[in-house]
């Protein structure tokens, strides 16, 4: 099974209100497991950046100047993510700003069908606990050390790491033992009438006793005449 796990970086916090993505970085996951291929891209967004929102992820006017529009790398991003589910933390945000760049730019929306948060499931496995990208990193045992600041691809590829753990871990599809095995637990005689073993004797011969006598007269102070 594809899935994409992806994040995004933006001017703000709503599309409706002016705000751009101006980065996105997508993880491809097959059956769980990281394949290598990545997406990565920046956006000039047309407009300034919020200082804020800068904090945040250190993308400035003067880097994002040169970048090329979302609808130049539009028809890559939509070959690369395909059909396949999408997998985001908070999705309804990083949903909110795709679709609203796809629409601004003549592209039909994602379905929300497609559409996995792992907030979402952080809260069920994790109910009561702290569900950031950080905290999820610190249960797991994730190294994030090299995150400075939000970055859309290294916090997919963290977030990749978080999803796998937070649906199975490294033991998805293990499968040792099948649905349908029948395991027997404890050893279940034949049926029938047990017959009994016939009584086996041990009894030395006598040039086993002639040789064991042989050996003892052999011995120089044996234990059992030091008693």
């Amino acid at each position: 099974m594809r899935e994409i796990v992806f994040d995004t970086e933006t001017t703000g916090f709503s599309f409706a209100d002016g705000d751009r993505m101006v980065e996105i970085g997508c993880v491809e996951l097959v059956n769980k497991v990281e394949t290598g291929r990545t997406y990565h891209a920046y956006f000039h967004p047309e407009r300034t950046m919020p200082a804020e929102a800068q904090r945040v992820h250190g993308l400035s006017d003067v880097f994002l100047s040169d970048k090329k529009l979302f609808r130049e790398h539009a028809l890559d991003l939509i070959e690369f993510i395909g059909d396949c589910p999408l997998v985001a933390h908070n999705a309804g945000f990083d949903f909110g700003f795709l679709n609203g760049e796809f629409g601004r730019c003549g592209h039909p929306h994602i379905g929300l069908h497609r559409m996995v948060d792992t907030i979402v499931l952080a809260r069920s496995r994790h109910p009561g606990a702290k569900h950031s990208l950080d905290a999820l990193c610190n249960r797991y045992g994730i190294d994030r050390s090299h995150r400075v600041v939000h970055g859309a691809l290294l916090d997919a590829q963290l977030l990749a790491q978080v999803y796998v753990e937070l649906t199975g871990g490294r033991q998805i599809g293990l499968g040792l033992i099948s649905e349908k095995t029948e395991v027997q637990t404890s050893f279940q005689p034949e049926a029938g009438p047990a017959t009994p073993r016939p009584v086996r004797t041990f009894a030395a011969s006598e040039a086993e006793l002639a040789r064991h006598a042989a050996f003892i007269e052999k011995l120089t102070k044996p234990i059992w005449e030091q008693v």
